[in-house]
């Protein structure tokens, strides 16, 4: 009984670890796809299909390395990179940017969550 409780709750506790990072993906992967299929996009800041293109292909590379365990320090580090430019034109054109700070505020809590080692300030060891 001991251990059945024991795996239960090994597995709850990964889901609810996992749970954050997915909503994250259900967010990006969308956005990014969205900028690769649909690249000549009318009323953005930079109006340039390439612009799009490597802007979509950044997202979802960004995005896969931030579900893998191993590379998902550098995944956040992109996603966080994109979000900042994003924050910034939303200012620069006047628009709200509330939410697309509490957006990158939920992609570095969400990597977190997953591995708090990487953000000990104590280092390695």
């Amino acid at each position: 009984m001991i251990k059945q409780n024991t795996k239960l709750q090994t597995n709850l506790t990964q889901i609810l670890t996992w749970l954050p990072s997915l909503a994250i993906a259900l967010f990006y992967i969308p956005n990014g796809l969205d900028k690769l299929l649909d690249p000549h996009q009318t009323g953005k800041i930079v109006e340039s299909s390439a612009v799009m293109i490597t802007a979509g292909i950044f997202i979802v590379v960004g995005t896969a390395l931030f579900l893998y365990n191993k590379t998902m320090l550098i995944g956040t580090s992109m996603l966080v990179v994109y979000m900042t430019f994003v924050i910034l034109i939303h200012m620069y054109r006047g628009k709200p940017s509330e939410v697309v700070i509490l957006i990158l505020m939920a992609t570095v809590f969400a990597a977190y969550i997953r591995s708090p080692k990487w953000f000990d300030r104590s280092g390695p060891g």
